[in-house]
């Protein structure tokens, strides 16, 4: 590769969450929705792309505004936001973006004859008789489009199930009470061939199944590995990506288990939000296969709520058995291994953060998390400039690092601004590694301590003991 690649993997200002890693040719690219820093709801921005070469998943380039959420001939006013889209080529050769407007029960599909182009409006799915579907007796409210096509057919997938309890908060009155749904449609990506129908239970329909703890949410998404088919989605839990199993795209789903969770969840003794090893929130992504290898796309959250996501991805290991072992977060996911010991990182690569007294699933507004623990930046949405950061690092916080080899390093070096006194202390996992004291400066300042770490892959985590709080903006291996 041309250089390491860190999570998240794209550049620090910016937030693309809800990601869809798709293979077209000899690139990589991911749709996702498009967040703003600092938003005040979620999906403001238009949706943009990025790619990266098969053989390179650091080399991340820019493609551009690929949909305004005003091409939508409904949407002209521009105030219905643009979530969780996904792509597929069609039977034609050309390729077709499936997308849904908040708050709107329709599914809009536009098109273009190249994956990252100007995509142009093609249509809203709809029954042969043209009654749009979500609109008709029975439909349940659109959602999150996942899309997937085989022996010309095209499989839509779709849904979003609240429970009971947070009726009030839905964007429609005809809630999907059930579960995921499947419509067929015809080779022309838009005309329904066969009705919607439930394929994996929502918390409503889930209990005395084996989906009872894992129960869909949101975030349709279908893969086919190996002879099965995979659709991943996210469960009710909402920090987590489940999937279930099937010998066929449209029914007969088992469930298979839990590819990430975006706060280690089920992993080495976290439990709960309150001692997940991040703080969490939503979640959303998929499986890209590639070179025989398989990686899990998902999303973390930044600036204390669920308004500025950020697009992480973990390689996953496949099991005989066709089950996916749960990926752990890392700051290293696409790199193929343990990053380097020695040079620059940024501190905003950090896959644990944990506060004191515990941490907590985000609601949506930031006012109710105040200076706590997160990752912040300094400029305004999308400047091209790397000032992303850890903010508000107090008494007892730690910061987690994975992973890093490590061959004969003898220092470390901390870039941190804030009124905080006290030591950071760095370890192993295992025993203390460095400790840098920490003084008080309004301005960035470094801090250095000699590193005694013995040689081999690990981690590093950074733990505060003192008074006040300061902002870690880097660190420095050597």
């Amino acid at each position: 590769m041309k250089k390491q690649a860190v999570n998240p993997y794209l550049p620090s200002w910016e937030y693309i969450p809800d990601g869809e890693p798709r293979l077209f040719g000899e690139r990589v690219y991911v749709y996702g929705s498009h967040d703003r820093f600092g938003g005040h709801n979620f999906c403001l921005n238009d949706y943009v792309c990025w790619s990266a070469p098969a053989d390179d998943l650091s080399d991340w380039r820019y493609e551009g505004v690929i949909w305004k959420r005003t091409d939508d001939p409904v949407n002209r006013d521009g105030k219905a936001a643009l979530p969780a889209p996904d792509c597929i080529q069609g039977p034609d050769g050309r390729y077709y973006l499936y997308y849904f407007l908040g708050r709107k029960s329709l599914i809009g599909v536009a098109v273009c004859d190249e994956p990252a182009g100007k995509y142009e409006f093609y249509g809203h799915v709809h029954y042969p008789d043209g009654q749009l579907l979500g609109h008709r007796k029975g439909d349940t409210f659109q959602f999150d489009p996942g899309v997937f096509v085989e022996d010309g057919k095209v499989y839509l997938y779709t849904g979003w199930c609240p429970a009971a309890y947070e009726i009030n908060l839905s964007w429609g009155t005809n809630v999907n009470k059930n579960g995921a749904t499947v419509t067929v449609l015809e080779p022309d990506m838009v005309t329904i061939r066969e009705a919607p129908r439930m394929i994996v239970p929502g918390i409503r329909r889930a209990k005395h199944t084996e989906f009872a703890r894992h129960p869909f949410f949101e975030a349709s998404s279908m893969r086919k590995i190996q002879g099965k088919y995979y659709f991943i989605y996210s469960s009710h839990q909402g920090h987590e990506l489940c999937y279930a199993v099937s010998d066929r795209p449209d029914g007969d789903f088992h469930f298979g288990g839990t590819l990430v969770s975006n706060g280690d969840i089920g992993l080495n003794g976290h439990v709960s939000p309150r001692t997940a090893a991040n703080f969490t929130g939503n979640t959303h992504g998929s499986i890209l296969e590639l070179n025989g290898k398989y990686y899990v796309f998902y999303h973390r959250q930044t600036n204390r709520s669920q308004y500025s996501r950020q697009a992480c991805a973990e390689e996953l290991v496949l099991e005989k058995t066709g089950n996916f072992r749960q990926a752990e977060m890392t700051s290293c996911g696409l790199n193929g291994g343990p990053l380097e010991g020695r040079g620059t990182y940024e501190a905003r690569i950090a896959c644990n953060l944990q506060k004191r007294h515990g941490n907590c699933f985000y609601l949506c507004f930031r006012w109710l998390h105040p200076f706590e623990l997160c990752f912040k930046q300094s400029g305004k949405d999308r400047e091209d400039s790397p000032d992303q950061y850890i903010s508000c690092f107090g008494n007892g916080c730690r910061a987690g690092f994975k992973y890093f080899r490590f061959e004969n390093a003898q220092k470390i070096t901390v870039e941190i601004r804030g009124m905080a006194r006290g030591k950071l202390f760095v370890t192993d996992d295992m025993k203390k590694v460095a400790r840098i004291p920490v003084t008080p400066s309004l301005r960035w300042k470094k801090a250095e301590s000699r590193l005694k770490i013995g040689d081999g892959v690990k981690p590093l985590y950074f733990i505060f003991v003192g008074k006040g709080k300061f902002d870690f903006r880097s660190f420095t291996l050597e």
